[in-house]
């Protein structure tokens, strides 16, 4: 089973702390080995980025930052594991080494399962 593993806080959390980015280069390591790690990465912020909307009949390209956005992803995962609980125990040891290596940050880590053509069998 495929999942992605969304990492939503404040936009303007700050950049993380190299204790915390060593952490996280040490666990995609043993994912890595594990061949569980499909991909992963941080993403820039929304200053940087475009979102591109389809409203009321009309497609139309903004330019961030997004004042509206409380929260953002700020990074994701993509691992092939077996199971929802393996991917809970793993976004709860992610969370862990936040907590450890950057106190007072606040965040959650959304998992979302991935699904592919086979989980759309096609209709008769």
């Amino acid at each position: 089973m495929r999942f992605m593993m969304l990492v939503k806080h404040a936009e303007d959390s700050g950049p993380p702390p190299k204790e915390l980015m060593d952490a996280m280069a040490k666990l995609s390591e043993e994912a890595v080995k594990a061949g569980t790690l499909v991909d992963s990465g941080g993403l820039a912020p929304t200053a940087m980025s475009t979102r591109v909307r389809l409203s009321r009949g009309q497609v139309a390209a903004i330019d961030g930052p997004f004042t509206e956005a409380k929260e953002v992803v700020g990074g994701y995962a993509v691992f092939e594991l077996k199971s929802k609980a393996e991917a809970i125990e793993g976004a709860l040891r992610f969370m862990e080494l936040h907590k450890k290596h950057w106190p007072g940050w606040e965040g959650e880590t959304e998992i979302r399962q991935v699904f592919g053509p086979e989980d759309f069998p096609p209709k008769a």
